[in-house]
């Protein structure tokens, strides 16, 4: 998804940002991380790619090879649409979410040319049951995963919100996707991202320990068609959902992708 904003936004906690280290310093004192990905296959996780129905991995575009949890193009001749995502089985709240990623090889003919060495972690996931069969993207909050081309700037870790509006320094953002502060990572080397979530409170991006975004209130786009089935009672903030990960085009590898509950 396609990135832009202005980066002084992107601070505007800066006031908080001691006390955030000093929160995740000592909420790592006593870190009890659970794996999500088991290293040798695919249990716990689901797939939904755009046109299939749920469950169904459409040309083997997630596996396990060696260790690694892949996304890969190589029995596809050419991408039209299929936008996947994979889920893992149950919702979360309060958590941080942690992977060690790295970008490879060719993006896939067809691919569009936003989504080049673009995926993300998508957190605060509707129920993938919920979907529709043709449904792009989770009405969700996505961690952009960004990879470089070799010559510009390409933040990782931005913020994109299919379905969904997020806060800024008191107010609504309805821009789609903002980058963050990260630097760019080019090649093909492994980088490591978290993601701090606090229910419908603050959200919190790192990239290889450092804090590159902040942002507060995630909550249901009143407009977005899919998003509007999901309110209930007139309730737009989001307290929790599912984690899912990106198949946008671009190959993609995930050799880490652990979880640490945090206390409400």
């Amino acid at each position: 998804m396609m990135t832009s904003y202005k980066k002084l936004s992107i601070l505007f906690l800066v006031g908080l940002t001691s006390s955030i280290f000093i929160g995740c310093s000592q909420k790592k004192n006593n870190e009890k991380w659970i794996s999500l990905f088991n290293g040798k296959n695919l249990d716990g996780w689901t797939v939904k790619i755009s046109g299939y129905d749920l469950g169904y991995n459409y040309n083997n575009t997630f596996r396990v090879e060696n260790g690694v949890m892949k996304v890969s193009y190589d029995q596809y001749d050419n991408f039209e649409g299929q936008f996947g995502h994979i889920f893992y089985e149950k919702p979360f709240s309060h958590y941080i979410i942690r992977i060690e990623y790295r970008f490879v090889g060719d993006q896939v003919p067809g691919g569009p040319a936003w989504a080049f060495r673009n995926n993300g972690i998508m957190f605060h996931c509707q129920n993938p049951e919920t979907m529709r069969k043709d449904q792009n993207f989770p009405v969700s909050i996505e961690a952009q995963i960004l990879g470089g081309n070799g010559t510009d700037e390409r933040p990782t870790a931005n913020v994109c919100t299919p379905g969904t509006h997020i806060v800024m320094d008191d107010s609504l953002i309805t821009q789609h996707c903002i980058n963050s502060s990260s630097k760019t990572f080019h090649g093909d080397q492994w980088v490591t991202m978290e993601v701090e979530v606090n229910g419908s409170g603050t959200i919190n991006h790192f990239v290889n320990g450092d804090l590159v975004f902040v942002y507060e209130k995630p909550q249901l786009d009143k407009n977005d068609e899919d998003a509007k089935n999901l309110i209930k009672d007139g309730k737009v903030l989001i307290e929790e959902g599912y984690i899912s990960l990106q198949a946008e085009s671009h190959p993609i590898e995930f050799r880490k992708v652990e979880l640490l509950v945090l206390d409400k």
